[in-house]
């Protein structure tokens, strides 16, 4: 987690020299007027590293979509003519274009000639499978954490403290549920939550939190609280004035005038309500507390893609809770009003789709602090980003699958993806059956 120590250069010398990646320097400000308050809107400054990396996220959402596809038939292996028309009907996308994209990418698909129809089918790699393992063995031994996360989600949506199981379930994989995160993390946990339809909408349903008498009080703290608290131990008085800030990061070519210099130091010292605290009962009009509510849905978003395991979330998954956390309507527009914490990328999907990073938490497009579910997903992005030069086409094309029934229905990759060891039984099968393991390792490994 990045210091507050720049902050106290900021505070005495009003210069972002430190915070301003790429080492651009501050200009005169664009804006006709000199007031001190942070204006409301202002141009998105493109961040190259992050749009880099979705760039790779672009390529990454495209195989999950097609191994969901693949995975969803017998043996885990269909016809590539039938993938390219699920693909352009589940995933919108061009005709042909599954099929190139199997191709560009055989460290992933393997693309073989069956033995019997003579046409081309597709199935994962023995590579690709484990890796998929290796997600699904992440995600499964995070339950506890992912207990943890979803109570301070429904802490953070005061003061009803419920949000929405639809929603929920569109984000899961951003928060680090599992697919079955209803039967797992919800209905297994009722001393915390519970699963409620409200009599208007009987078809709706909601997770509740569970009120309990002693809550620990770590439950309620915030990340940029416990940064704060380093920051308290490492500098001591000198801390002090961190006591409300954020840590600010803007992306390289921000043009920083004096009048917005002063008010991102006057804003920084700006107390705020805790996103955990419930405003309800406060009288809200007053200018001052409507500045105060603003600095708090910053720290909601903040702290929301805190709870993210990669730190990102998009821009429509976050609007789902907006009317539950309090979160302006206007979104983006807000967001862009403080791009030293938070970066929009509209890479990836033509420009359809806005993702939200958080900028502390990456450094040159990696999290500095992984965990073992961002390290297992990253392993797929590794396998896609392979050249396809290190693996034989030809080999793949005519070689894969012979012996048997060709996509390893009896035995291959199906097998090894279900986890089926029963021993010398399973190896005979795969002997049998056209396994392409071996095959793999001698001209993707």
């Amino acid at each position: 987690m990045p210091s507050f120590a720049n902050w106290g250069r900021f505070q005495n010398h009003l210069y972002f020299q430190s915070t301003v990646a790429g080492g651009a320097t501050a200009s005169a400000a664009r804006w006709m007027s000199q007031s001190t308050s942070l204006p409301r809107k202002l141009q998105r400054v493109r961040d190259h590293a992050f749009d880099d990396l979705m760039e790779v996220q672009k390529k990454v959402r495209r195989a999950l979509g097609l191994q969901e596809l693949m995975l969803s038939h017998l043996g885990a292996a269909l016809p590539v003519s039938r993938l390219d028309a699920l693909a352009r009907r589940h995933l919108s996308l061009p005709p042909n274009d599954a099929g190139r994209f199997l191709l560009r990418h055989p460290h992933v698909f393997h693309v073989f000639d069956h033995p019997v129809q003579r046409v081309l089918w597709t199935r994962l790699t023995p590579r690709a499978a484990a890796q998929l393992r290796l997600g699904s063995a992440a995600v499964s031994a995070a339950l506890p954490a992912a207990v943890l996360r979803l109570r301070k989600l429904l802490l953070l949506a005061t003061p009803a403290r419920r949000l929405r199981l639809e929603h929920l379930r569109l984000a899961r994989r951003d928060l680090g549920f599992p697919d079955d995160f209803e039967q797992s993390v919800v209905l297994a946990h009722p001393s915390f939550f519970r699963l409620v339809s409200p009599s208007d909408d009987p078809r709706s349903k909601f997770v509740e939190y569970v009120e309990v008498s002693d809550l620990p009080a770590d439950l309620t703290v915030c990340a940029i609280e416990r940064a704060r608290e380093r920051e308290y131990r490492a500098r001591g008085a000198d801390a002090e004035d961190a006591r409300f800030a954020f840590v600010i990061n803007f992306p390289p070519g921000f043009k920083i005038g004096k009048y917005y210099r002063i008010a991102v130091w006057k804003w920084q010292r700006l107390p705020y309500w805790s996103p955990y605290e419930d405003v309800s009962g406060y009288d809200l009009r007053s200018l001052e507390a409507q500045r105060r509510m603003e600095k708090r849905a910053v720290a909601m978003i903040h702290e929301l893609l805190s709870l993210a395991v990669e730190k990102r979330m998009t821009m429509e998954r976050i609007a789902q809770f907006r009317q539950a956390m309090g979160l302006p309507k206007k979104l983006k527009e807000f967001l862009l009003q403080h791009q030293g914490i938070f970066y929009i990328s509209t890479r990836g999907n033509q420009g359809k789709l806005h993702t939200v990073f958080l900028r502390e938490e990456y450094r040159k497009g990696e999290l500095v602090e992984p965990n073992e579910i961002y390290l297992a997903r990253k392993k797929l992005a590794e396998l896609l980003l392979m050249s396809p030069k290190k693996a034989n086409f030809d080999r793949m094309l005519t070689s894969l699958g012979r012996g048997g029934d060709g996509f390893g229905v009896g035995g291959g990759v199906s097998r090894e993806f279900f986890g089926d060891q029963d021993g010398g039984e399973s190896e005979d099968e795969g002997s049998s059956s056209g396994s392409d393991s071996g095959v793999e390792s001698q001209f993707v490994e």
